[in-house]
């Protein structure tokens, strides 16, 4: 076994960041994904920039997959679904709730289909409770699970409350997803039955922010007060500003400040004297410096100085691959990022053109003759 999901087959009609984010997962680990898409492409396929018949978003989201436009509003194309169904594993839609309902596809239909499938339901608020059918997207979970509030208590608790960047709200609950897809597949190999998924950015947002929340349950007080409150437990650590540029540095109150006291020459070090001091480094020689003293230090870099890290080449952290849709032919992105020894998660290919793959799944995996696949093209239910 090269890869460990490589006997895992997903059927995916997710969109947007949260469902993708999921699914390309389970493909990096080697899950055979088919990305079902209307006929007219998906919701993000055209979002700009644009290059060919998809966007940047589409085309990092995407990787890994097979393409297939199918009408779910046509019987035949649902027949297709169903048949598909019947030899996958995995189920995976980020839509409202009640809309798979709506189209008849449902767990409790897809089930009857096929009992051991694993149908993952992906949504803000989930399949139940007051909220649940309100739409969503990232931002409304983070703001929701507090966490755009503690955000902006990092700068200023009496200013504004700040947003995350590149969907947090997304990414981490299609993580936490793709994690329990991974052990519903567990469960089923020890007892033959798949089941249904719950996934929403409400809980896992919340469950993220599990510390401050436990912290405020104790003590009453928000993260913010504590700070304020036991400035010493919190160290020299922060943002902080060199002659030409920014560092973030971690230091711990105890050994860490202890180090940097006999760094700096001075008995006694606190937070202006420390500030002060690295005012007058420069930024990528301060983190030599206070690496070599082991102390956690890293440069504030933005997207360029990531691509070009030293570290990150030599762990070889990120691959080119192929994609003519691309202004030179290929795509750089960071490639799966957990090293495992035996079965290591990889990204191989381009997310795919609009359908690009209608007649090699029809032919091969479900026995269509190219006189029925040209019908169904007539009919309009695939591209």
């Amino acid at each position: 076994m090269d890869k460990i999901l490589e006997d895992i087959r997903v059927v995916d009609l997710t969109h947007v960041w949260f469902g993708p984010w999921c699914t390309r997962i389970l493909a990096m680990l080697g899950a055979e994904v088919i990305k079902i898409e209307p006929p007219w492409g998906g919701f993000i396929r055209y979002r700009p920039p644009l290059y060919g018949d998809a966007g940047s978003w589409f085309m990092c989201l995407n990787t890994d997959k097979k393409g297939m436009s199918l009408n779910l509003k046509n019987e035949k194309a649902k027949k297709i679904f169903f048949e598909l169904v019947e030899k996958s594993d995995v189920v995976v839609n980020n839509f409202m709730p009640g809309t798979m309902k709506k189209l008849g596809i449902a767990y409790d239909e897809v089930s009857k289909v096929n009992p051991r499938i694993v149908y993952a339901n992906l949504s803000g608020f989930g399949l139940t409770g007051p909220y649940s059918r309100r739409p969503s997207f990232a931002p409304i979970g983070e703001a929701y699970a507090s966490y755009t509030r503690l955000n902006g208590d990092l700068v200023d608790p009496e200013g504004p409350p700040l947003p995350t960047t590149d969907a947090f709200g997304d990414l981490v609950p299609g993580t936490w997803a793709a994690l329990c897809i991974i052990a519903a597949l567990r469960y089923r190999d020890k007892t033959g039955v798949g089941q249904a998924i719950d996934v929403t950015q409400i809980e896992v947002c919340t469950h993220m922010i599990s510390v401050s929340m436990n912290n405020y349950v104790l003590t009453g007080e928000l993260p913010w007060k504590l700070r304020d409150k036991f400035p010493a437990a919190m160290g020299l650590g922060g943002i902080m500003k060199t002659s030409d540029g920014y560092v973030r540095i971690a230091a711990p109150a105890g050994a860490h400040t202890d180090r940097l006291a006999k760094l700096m020459g001075v008995e006694e070090v606190d937070r202006e004297k420390f500030k002060e001091w690295v005012s007058t480094k420069k930024r990528d020689e301060l983190v030599e410096l206070l690496s070599k003293n082991d102390l956690p230090v890293a440069p504030i870099n933005h997207i360029p100085d990531t691509l070009k890290d030293p570290h990150l080449k030599a762990r070889n952290a990120f691959v080119e691959i192929e994609d003519p849709r691309s202004p030179t032919g290929k795509l750089v992105l960071p490639d799966f990022p957990v090293k495992l020894s035996k079965t290591p998660g990889k990204l191989i290919k381009r997310a795919p053109m609009l359908g690009e793959h209608n007649d090699e799944v029809l032919t091969t995996l479900l026995d269509y003759s190219k006189e029925e696949i040209d019908q169904l093209r007539n009919e309009k239910a695939i591209r």
